[in-house]
């Protein structure tokens, strides 16, 4: 069974973006910077929420029509204006391939403007359904936030098309902002050819050109406005600060962020020197470069495995130490700050986390027709567990499981339900059940990879004589296969409730193994109870004499 969904948000599920919005994590890759030329734009969407994969059609609309901005309860905020045709939109991707992808950044609490219309979801709908290309999505989101005001925190997105991508970073004008005022604050660059670029919940435009707008585009007012603040002044000789006047950072929160920028860095470009001084919090310590060049091209299976980090190898490897338990669970409990005798601690943020609704990995491809071109890996729950569907953007109906359940019900027909259940349960034996799930997703991954070249052919081949009916292949072609990969994880998670059983392990010929914990953590808790296990020490029995 297939499910179409017609005129509805991708964000219906908005009223849990406001947990989820304090954690996402996000990277692109430029077309010079990847194996075959795509633009690639990832988003972890982290937070306690259920997913709904959703389609929103393309639309003709009447001069007078307006599509309302609801608050949760469903009261009527404003209306924005609809142009004379919106565009279709696949999760996060519509059908010119343009793709938008956020994290929040926070800064200045009092930049939020309670007054604005736009929260940085309804932009991301409304930007989508209005652009066809990357640079006109900058310039229709600032139009619209001066139309219609912003009202979120500081917020950062990616915005990338089949030639190039987009960083722009948003902040608002705070309370009672000036009528001849912008409606936000932002600044948007394009990512050079043969970079890449991450961002994590942190503001990280510095300086930046404000007579090149080929390369970037800004607001105006923003340095007499932060100079007005007191965030930054035009006498002490240096350049204006995006970074600096609109996000100052303490040590927690350069920990919780440039993490991960770090890692994705470091992985990307390993030749080069990652020291840990700027997001260890070290005074003084040189900020991450914006963007960097990696080592090698990248191809969409080397971002897979970039979006799935604990930092191992690394210091700070998640799954090492007595905190990871004695099955090296890479997981931490909420909340992550922690005191103890007074003094206050935390607990890494990894760019993989429990946490996460859904991700995506998408290529954005100028070879081929859009409806091709375009295509959304996407997954739902945690990054190191989930298994990446493909999801072209010219599909008219989403896989229903994707569709369908709700956060206070477990659900067997829920893909989220699905992926939860196994992630959860690899908790109790995270070492020894990783294997197993790695070798499924590692087989349905590499299946897709293989086949994308033979699926993309075809439809190509389809799309000269027969539009409708390529539009009809790659439905069912994404719908058959996204469900297919949920009834290969159910049968993953009954087949890891059967072989971990009851602190038992079964082998290949089904017989019942101890394993026991590894003798690592038997050390560390003798450490801590050095007497409590130890058994009374006998003498060794005398030899027989020899008469």
């Amino acid at each position: 069974m297939r499910i179409t969904i017609a005129l509805v948000s991708i964000f219906v599920l908005a009223v849990s973006f406001t947990v989820a919005a304090q954690a996402c994590t996000n990277f692109v890759a430029s077309s010079g910077a990847t194996v075959d030329g795509s633009v690639i734009v990832t988003y972890t969407c982290d937070g306690e929420f259920h997913p709904h994969l959703k389609i929103i059609p393309a639309a003709d609309h009447q001069e007078g029509e307006f599509f309302e901005i609801k608050n949760w309860s469903g009261k009527v905020l404003g209306k924005v204006a609809q142009p004379a045709h919106t565009y279709g939109v696949v999760n996060l991707m519509n059908d010119h391939q343009v793709v938008i992808a956020e994290t929040t950044t926070g800064g200045r609490e009092e930049l939020i403007n309670p007054d604005g219309l736009l929260h940085y979801w309804n932009l991301m709908r409304l930007v989508l359904q209005r652009a066809a290309t990357s640079r006109e999505a900058v310039e229709v989101m600032g139009r619209l936030v001066d139309a219609y005001g912003y009202r979120s925190s500081g917020e950062s997105f990616y915005i990338g098309d089949p030639h190039e991508a987009w960083v722009v970073e948003m902040v608002g004008p705070g309370k009672n902002p000036p009528e001849d005022g912008p409606g936000a604050y932002w600044v948007a660059l394009r990512l050079p050819d043969g970079y890449v670029c991450a961002h994590a919940n942190l503001g990280r435009i510095d300086t930046f050109p404000t007579d090149d707008p080929d390369n970037c585009l800004y607001s105006p007012g923003m340095e007499a406005f932060a100079a007005k603040m007191g965030w930054y002044d035009p006498q002490a000789g240096e350049p204006f600060s995006w970074r600096k006047a609109f996000h100052p950072t303490t040590p927690e929160q350069l920990r919780y962020t440039a993490t991960r920028v770090w890692s994705l860095f470091r992985r990307c470009a390993p030749s080069r020197s990652w020291p840990s001084d700027y997001h260890r919090g070290v005074d003084g310590a040189e900020p991450l470069p914006l963007w960097i060049k990696p080592d090698h091209k990248l191809g969409v299976h080397d971002v897979f495995q970039l979006m799935r980090d604990h930092y191992e190898g690394t210091p700070y490897d998640m799954t090492q130490g007595v905190d990871a338990g004695p099955y090296g669970s890479p997981d931490r409990w909420r909340p992550m700050g922690f005191t103890v005798d007074g003094v206050h601690y935390t607990w890494e943020r990894p760019i993989s986390t429990q946490q996460t609704g859904f991700s995506m990995v998408t290529q954005s491809r100028a070879w081929l027709p859009d409806a091709v071109g375009g295509l959304t890996w996407y997954g739902v729950d945690d990054t190191f567990f989930t298994c990446y569907i493909p999801l072209y953007c010219g599909i008219e109906e989403v896989p229903e499981s994707f569709a369908q359940g709700s956060l206070d019900r477990f659900s067997w027909d829920s893909a989220w339900w699905v992926f939860n259940f196994v992630s959860n349960w690899a908790q109790l034996k995270y070492s020894q059940m990783i294997g197993d799930i790695q070798a499924v997703q590692s087989h349905l991954e590499g299946d897709f990879l293989a086949l994308q070249p033979a699926v993309e052919q075809t439809a190509v081949a389809l799309a000269k004589d027969d539009p409708a009916l390529m539009r009809r292949y790659l439905t069912d072609y994404s719908v058959s296969h996204g469900e297919e990969v949920v009834r290969k994880w159910r049968q993953l998670g009954e087949h890891l409730l059967t072989k971990y059983n009851d602190g038992y392990v079964k082998d290949e010929d089904g017989h019942i193994r101890e394993k026991g914990y590894p003798e690592s953590w038997l050390r560390e808790v003798l450490k801590l109870r050095p007497d409590a296990f130890r058994l009374p020490q006998q003498s060794a029995p005398e030899e027989p004499k020899d008469y």
